[in-house]
């Protein structure tokens, strides 16, 4: 059985400030911690490679993604004072990317459409 894909992921890659690589684990951490009870986020954790760091994400729609953001907003420009956005990616159908391109337009993400796919 499939059902209609409404699922949004951010993509992002950080670059970790030389010497702040316990503090960026240490905000992850709290991050996780402040997501867990979100009812709309499917997924959400953090992997590193290096001085790099990546936050796996998904969201049921873009509502729910506007209203993670807003949840961890604090948490994620505290993130930011120790490390750089690399590059920043949101995936979903066209219907729930419009819907998320003006309130994301300041952190200058690229969106790519899901064109093809199922869900169960």
């Amino acid at each position: 059985m499939t059902t209609q894909d409404t699922c949004c992921t951010i993509v992002p890659y950080f670059k970790i400030d030389k010497g702040n690589q316990e503090i960026f684990r240490n905000l992850s951490n709290k991050l996780v911690e402040k997501s867990m009870d979100e009812s709309g986020c499917f997924y959400y954790g953090f992997s590193f490679s290096g001085d790099q760091a990546h936050c796996r994400e998904g969201y049921k729609n873009a509502a729910a993604l506007l209203a993670h953001l807003e949840n961890v907003g604090p948490l994620l420009q505290e993130v930011l004072k120790y490390s750089g956005l690399l590059r920043l990616e949101i995936h979903g159908p066209e219907a729930e990317l419009e819907k998320l391109r003006a309130p994301l337009a300041d952190l200058n993400p690229q969106f790519f459409t899901l064109e093809c796919g199922f869900r169960r």
